[in-house]
């Protein structure tokens, strides 16, 4: 249970990462949503969409937490007792309820849905949020009875940013570009990689970061031709290539980068590959604007990659969306994907990060890349820190 007295100490939204306003403009274009399709009651239990409806957010997320938000009137949180005072504080909602460590999750949601007055009513729940177990979902449909599928349906109000959301990206970018020169700063011969990412943490942090949904990587040499692979004590040498894909975080909007470092006499493959990502990027770029497909973007980056001789090394879409993200990822590749096929409009307001990466498998990758923001007639990138390929 909630202890009244300990949660009227704490400023209601005081730590909010935005005003009210925008919060009621979201909830109230999801209950239009929920109005169009005769729903009485949307439940949501990933944190971002959580987040994106109300402001709650917390490294704990990873035990059960649901928004539940009605066709009209108040939302409600369900959530443990001991984020209950971080929810105080990081939103404006009215109606908290706490359960205590050891309680079922289920039963204290179907509890809070029931002296809500929901119980009965046309329930739809988000099936594609992370943390609804298999085992919570039965019980809660043992306790509701059948439920609707409201996957997507906050999703597609975070497609396009507001204002306020963009202003965020554009500080995580700042923020990033920071962590970004700190770690080409510090790639050269003789360095671990591990020096390299506590350089780039360090200073990303220090520029205002708040924790990233993803760590960043570090990765040379032959490492760097495996997918994936970030720091493990490895000392760079003379001869490797050395790539850094960094990300910044402002209000849970995150920013991400690419860039190559070259350091010494490398592979000529690997230099005229380089100048096939920043073409690609280019072309990608050019039709990132309102009124073409995501997959125009991708097909764009494809083309040159072909006509550069490079196709068996890109192996994946060109871009993802960027805004509200938690641990695992720091992208909304979940919302919008540049992909061959995806067929989605862009609009203005729209956030991407296109990362063209060319991979020479367990010998090296060259990548470069820019988060942007679709714009009235074309797209507008973040960072400031130039894409020429870093020789040291």
């Amino acid at each position: 249970m909630i202890d009244k007295n300990l949660i009227g100490s704490i400023p209601q939204g005081g730590d909010s990462a935005f005003p009210k306003q925008e919060f009621d403009s979201r909830i109230a274009k999801l209950q239009a949503i929920l109005r169009d399709k005769s729903i009485d009651l949307y439940l949501t239990s990933g944190a971002e969409n959580i987040f994106y409806l109300s402001g709650q957010q917390t490294p704990g997320y990873y035990v059960f937490q649901c928004l539940a938000i009605p066709v009209q009137g108040e939302p409600f949180l369900v959530l443990r007792e001991l984020e209950s005072y971080n929810a105080r504080f990081n939103t404006y909602l009215e109606n908290l309820y706490g359960y205590g460590d050891g309680f079922s999750p289920a039963q204290a949601l179907a509890s809070a849905i029931e002296q809500e007055g929901w119980k009965g009513k046309r329930i739809a729940i988000d099936r594609n949020a992370w943390f609804l177990t298999v085992n919570i979902f039965d019980e809660l449909a043992a306790r509701l009875g059948e439920m609707q599928d409201g996957s997507g349906f906050a999703e597609s109000l975070r497609r396009v940013k507001s204002p306020l959301e963009i202003l965020a990206l554009e500080e995580a970018a700042r923020e990033n570009d920071a962590g970004m020169r700190a770690g080409i700063q510090a790639a050269r011969a003789g360095v671990d990689e591990n020096a390299i990412a506590g350089a780039i943490m360090g200073a990303t942090i220090a520029a205002g970061s708040e924790y990233m949904g993803m760590e960043p990587f570090v990765t040379s040499g032959p490492r760097s031709g495996v997918p994936h692979t970030t720091w493990r004590r490895r000392v760079i040498q003379s001869g490797d290539v050395v790539v850094l894909e960094t990300a910044g975080c402002h209000h849970r909007y995150h920013a991400a980068l690419f860039r190559t470092i070259m350091v010494g006499d490398v592979p000529q493959q690997a230099r005229d590959w380089h100048n096939i990502t920043l073409d690609a990027l280019a072309a990608a770029m050019a039709a990132m604007k309102p009124g073409n497909l995501c997959s125009d973007v991708h097909d764009a980056a494809q083309r040159v990659i072909d006509a550069g001789g490079a196709t068996n090394a890109y192996r994946k879409r060109t871009g993802y969306s960027m805004g509200i993200s938690f641990a695992p990822d720091w992208g909304e590749g979940n919302i919008l994907h540049l992909n061959k096929g995806y067929d989605v409009e862009l609009v203005e307001g729209m956030a991407f990060h296109i990362p063209i990466t060319l991979r020479e498998y367990a010998r090296f990758t060259v990548a470069c890349s820019e988060t942007v923001i679709v714009t009235r007639d074309g797209c507008r990138p973040l960072s400031k820190i130039p894409r020429d390929l870093i020789n040291i």
